[in-house]
């Protein structure tokens, strides 16, 4: 008998590896959660709800948002910041804190992850365990062989239509009650086209934490030689930064209508673990994205 506890996030993915990780281990020793970080479309508790059916089991929900903030904005507020170092500053405050808390007053003998089948989720498996060895991570699509198109067609296969969002071509299930922080240019492009009111209130969002810092506070950040090369001459680093939309104080910026069209390339399905890459070289999605220095 053994106490695994299968992480459930909403996506294909998590939702397949809690499949295989009951039909390996057996359904009274699995515990499935999901962190609700309050931030995702409504379909996804329908998806939550027929994802119940097919396991046969409840998945338990726990979440910070209530107790410690009232809503993702509160978290973006408080740290004057989306993304940092070590990646979204949400992920890490709803999804990662939440789960670690929950780790330190609960046992378990293993945790699941939906980390799919290929090269970089390897890597990310491998860098989860050398260094964070208390999480006693196993990875049930690893295992399998299954990546995200295995995924899709065994979720097809079980009678479950897939969230919406995937239909509406996001390429992950994350926090569409504002857009995900993580999303990339191309994603942000999508979102002003066919979400014209959530992109004007995270680029309002963008604004009003530059005015809370005093200096710039993005989503993106321009990788072309150029600003690079000018961030560097003047020791501004917020010289590379992009807007979503121009900002009246920073008319020098770029905003993404002045970047190339890229694909809809989002990251991962948000886990708690999106800035804990240790071993992962950065996607192009990731280049995109302003990681602010922890210590600014």
């Amino acid at each position: 008998m053994k106490k695994i506890i299968c992480w459930w996030s909403g996506g294909v993915t998590s939702a397949v590896a809690c499949r295989v990780a009951i039909d390996l281990y057996g359904l009274d020793n699995c515990r499935v959660i999901m962190i609700d970080t309050g931030n995702e479309h409504e379909d996804t508790y329908r998806f939550k709800k027929d994802c119940e059916v097919w396991y046969s089991k409840d998945i338990e929900v726990i979440s910070s948002i209530g107790t410690k903030f009232e809503n993702i904005q509160e978290v973006w507020e408080k740290y004057k910041s989306l993304n940092v170092a070590t990646g979204a500053i949400c992920s890490t405050h709803l999804k990662r804190k939440v789960r670690e808390q929950w780790q330190e007053s609960n046992e378990f003998d293993y945790q699941v992850f939906g980390f799919e089948f290929e090269k970089k989720e390897f890597n990310r498996a491998i860098g989860l365990n050398l260094n964070h060895p208390k999480v006693k991570g196993i990875y049930p699509l690893l295992m399998m062989g299954y990546d995200k198109h295995k995924c899709f067609s065994i979720v097809d296969n079980a009678g479950i239509e897939v969230p919406i969002m995937y239909k509406m071509g996001f390429k992950n299930n994350n926090c569409f009650g504002t857009g995900c922080v993580q999303g990339g240019i191309g994603y942000w492009k999508k979102m002003k086209i066919d979400f014209p009111d959530k992109f004007e209130a995270m680029a309002e969002m963008e604004h009003k934490l530059t005015a809370m810092k005093g200096e710039p506070v993005t989503m993106l950040k321009d990788q072309g030689a150029a600003a690079k090369n000018l961030a560097k001459e003047t020791g501004l680093k917020w010289k590379q930064y992009v807007f979503l939309k121009k900002h009246v104080d920073y008319p020098d910026l770029k905003t993404i209508d002045d970047m190339t069209t890229s694909e809809v390339l989002p990251l991962s399905d948000c886990n708690g673990f999106c800035g804990v890459n240790d071993l992962v070289q950065r996607t192009p999605t990731e280049d995109e994205l302003n990681y602010i220095d922890i210590n600014d």
